[in-house]
C-alpha cells in the first residue's frame, strides 16, 4: 500500500544540499511518506551517490535541467500516477522540524476546504530571524510580498491565517487539486510559478493557509548565486531575466481592467530602478538580461 505523501525534492549539482535535506527528512516523527527525489540532469555524479548512499528514495531521473518546475512536475506526475493523498514540494536546501507533516497534515485531515498549506520558514543561518511568515498579493499594484522577512516572529506571523498564495519552498497540497489544476507552469522554469500555481488553487474555491505551529529552516539562494563574485556581482544574469519576465506575465494575466493602471504606474517605477543601477554599476549582462526579460514578458505568456 502507497504512503498517504510524496515529499519532492528537485536536485541539479547540489548533491550535500540535498543529502542534508534527506537526512533532515529521516528525523521526522511521521513515517507515511516517501520521498522523491527529481534529478534534473545534474553532470556532479548526483544520480550516483543518490543510488549509493540512499536506498529508501525514490529517485527520477531527468537528461535534462526543466527548471524548478519542470522538476517539481516530473515529481508531481510520479505522485498522481501512484495515488499519494498529498504532495509536499520542498525546496532541497531547507532542514525540516520533525513534526512538519504531522502538523500539517493533522490540520488539512481537518479542514477539507483548505487546499494548500505552508509552515513556518525560517532562515537556517539564523534560526530565529523569519524567512517567510505569510504570503500576500496586493493586486492593486501587482505586488507579491511575505510577512516578517529577517525578523523575528512576531505577533503577525505567530498565528494561522488564509493567505494569498504559497511559497514553493514548503508547497503542501492535495493530489486531488492538482488534477483539477495542473501542476506548475512549466515555461516559467523558476520565480513567480507558485504564485501563479497559489492563484488558480484559489480561483477553484480552495483555501491557502500559514500555519506557524511548525517550520522548516531555508539556506535560501543557492540555486541564484554564483560562487566566486565577478564584475557582475553574485547574482547570475539568468535570474534577473526570469524574475522580470516571469512578473509580466503573471501581471498579464491576473490584473484586472481597473487594476491596470495603477499596476503599470507601478511596475515602471519598480523596474526603472533596477535599469539604471545595473546601467550605473557598468553591469551590462544584467542589464540586457531585464531588457530581454521586459521584451519576452510582453512577448510571450503563462502556458500552464
Amino acid at each position: 500500500m502507497n504512503k498517504r505523501i510524496a515529499v519532492i525534492l528537485v536536485n541539479w549539482n547540489s548533491f550535500e544540499l540535498t543529502a542534508d535535506c534527506i537526512r533532515s527528512l529521516g528525523a521526522m516523527d511521521q513515517s507515511d511518506h516517501d520521498i522523491l527525489v527529481v534529478d534534473n540532469g545534474s553532470e556532479d555524479g548526483s544520480v550516483d551517490k543518490f543510488n549509493q548512499q540512499f536506498h529508501h528514495i525514490i529517485l527520477i531521473k531527468s537528461t535534462t535541467n526543466r527548471g524548478f518546475t519542470g522538476g517539481n512536475n516530473l515529481g508531481i506526475e510520479y505522485a498522481l500516477g501512484k495515488g499519494y493523498e498529498y504532495v509536499f514540494l520542498l525546496n532541497n536546501d531547507t532542514f525540516v522540524q520533525k513534526d512538519v507533516l504531522t502538523v500539517l497534515t493533522r490540520y488539512m485531515d481537518a479542514h477539507p476546504g483548505t487546499g494548500a498549506i505552508q509552515p513556518l520558514i525560517y532562515f537556517n543561518h539564523n534560526r530565529t530571524l523569519v524567512w517567510n511568515g505569510g504570503s500576500f498579493y496586493n493586486r492593486w499594484i501587482g505586488h507579491s510580498y511575505v510577512k516578517g522577512y529577517n525578523r523575528p516572529l512576531g505577533s503577525h506571523t505567530n498565528q494561522v491565517k488564509q493567505v494569498d498564495w504559497i511559497t514553493g519552498c514548503a508547497f503542501f497540497i492535495r493530489s486531488a487539486i492538482l488534477k483539477d489544476t495542473g501542476p506548475f507552469a512549466e515555461n516559467m522554469f523558476m520565480y513567480y510559478e507558485d504564485v501563479e500555481l497559489s492563484f488558480r488553487i484559489r480561483q477553484c474555491g480552495h483555501k491557502l493557509v500559514y500555519h506557524p505551529g511548525t517550520c522548516v529552516y531555508h539556506i535560501a539562494g543557492m540555486s541564484n548565486r554564483n560562487k566566486v563574485k565577478n564584475k557582475e556581482g553574485f547574482v547570475n544574469p539568468i535570474v534577473h531575466y526570469l524574475n522580470i519576465r516571469n512578473r509580466i506575465w503573471l501581471l498579464k494575466k491576473y490584473t484586472g481592467p481597473l487594476q491596470a493602471l495603477p499596476v503599470m504606474i507601478f511596475n515602471f517605477f519598480y523596474l526603472a530602478p533596477i535599469l539604471a543601477y545595473f546601467l550605473l554599476r557598468r553591469r551590462f549582462s544584467k542589464l540586457r538580461s531585464v531588457c530581454k526579460g521586459i521584451r519576452d514578458g510582453f512577448r510571450d505568456r503563462i502556458r500552464p
